[in-house]
């Protein structure tokens, strides 16, 4: 019996020391998987993060598609058809063929940019739509190939530049001195119209291919419709002058550009780049450059009795801002400063009501 017991003892020793070494094997594999698990989701915790949050918005979008029935129930303006308002075809169809029926040509007070096209009605003459829109015969001439003032009908589609000239297609080799001397103007005319653009504003380079306004331009060898329009006219010399109460010509030269909407100034052209005078006493404003653009060295002389002149693109000036001028003295030299094309003098005469033409008040 005693011997029973001992083998008994021995069987359950060893049976469980076979258990223990088992569970033991076991539990420390799943805790080395476990370890090496943990250790891989925090070395990849990075890359895990985009696909959990992506995961998280796309559960968010599916629960938003989900409840938005229930939500456009509760308001029920929400849940009005927006097609309910909407004309019908034929509806649209016809407003837009009413609107084309009634449409008819008109003029635009505004300064244009570019070229129009307009319709010859029945009883229109050259003249008359030049003076319509405010250029000259030859202008309609030579932009639409006019072979004689008659040779226009009804239905007939014109080209009608901007501005009384020439509209030009730029060509390879083209500068605005070119361009300005084939069309007999001074090349500081198609600088300062607003709508020309220059690939270099300094330089004033042309691109090949782009339009380019002419004003006053007229084309060469052929005889103008409206010849006046077209011969230049010579200033007076200004010399030494007695106080009248009247502006007198403040240089000598030839009147290069005239008083327009985009050029509100007389602009006076001498290549020999003569003495500028005061068009009146008075106290000089302004005397040098002060913004380094546009109108270059100027003078600006207030004459006390609301007129205001001013004298742009000078070479030199002979006076300072502060003294007193009499009418007649110099106050600089003729130059081609600041937005120039050669030299000229640009002559404003201003009031608190705006710009007036020179042309209307220089004795």
């Amino acid at each position: 019996m005693k011997a029973f017991f001992g083998d008994l003892k021995v069987y359950l020793t060893a049976w469980f020391k076979f258990l223990f070494w088992r569970f033991y094997r076991y539990f420390s594999r799943l805790e080395s998987g476990k370890s090496l698990f943990a250790e891989k989701l925090y070395q990849g915790r990075g890359k895990l993060a985009r696909p959990f949050i992506h995961s998280g918005m796309a559960g968010v979008i599916i629960l938003g598609v989900l409840i938005t029935p229930v939500v456009a129930s509760s308001f029920p303006g929400l849940s009005k058809d927006p097609w309910q308002d909407t004309p019908a075809p034929s509806a649209v169809l016809s407003s837009v063929k009413e609107e084309e029926e009634a449409m008819s040509t008109e003029i635009s007070d505004k300064p244009r940019s570019e070229t129009i096209d307009y319709l010859v009605q029945t009883g229109d003459t050259v003249s008359g739509i030049a003076q319509k829109f405010d250029v000259s015969i030859d202008t309609l001439r030579w932009a639409n190939d006019l072979t004689s003032v008659a040779a226009i009908k009804p239905g007939q589609v014109l080209k009608i530049p901007p501005v009384t000239g020439v509209v030009h297609k730029v060509k390879k080799g083209d500068t605005v001195y070119s361009v300005a001397k084939y069309y007999s103007i001074d090349p500081q005319g198609i600088v300062d119209f607003p709508f020309n653009t220059f690939v270099n504003d300094e330089t004033f380079e042309l691109a090949v291919g782009q339009i380019l306004i002419v004003p006053d331009g007229a084309k060469p060898k052929e005889i103008p419709w409206s010849p006046g329009s077209y011969i230049a006219q010579r200033t007076p010399d200004a010399g030494t002058v007695v106080a009248s109460g009247r502006f007198v010509w403040p240089a000598a030269g030839a009147i290069s550009q005239n008083f327009r909407w985009y050029h509100k100034a007389i602009d006076i052209a001498n290549k020999n780049m003569p003495p500028v005078l005061a068009a009146d006493s008075g106290k000089v404003l302004v005397a040098g450059w002060p913004d380094n653009v546009g109108y270059g060295n100027r003078v600006m002389i207030d004459h006390g009795n609301g007129f205001i002149t001013l004298y742009g693109h000078l070479a030199r000036i002979f006076v300072t801002a502060g003294q007193t001028v009499n009418r007649g003295d110099q106050i600089g030299q003729m130059g081609s400063t600041g937005r120039s094309t050669g030299p000229h003098l640009h002559f404003e005469i201003r009031t608190g009501g705006g710009l007036l033409n020179p042309m209307d008040h220089l004795k």
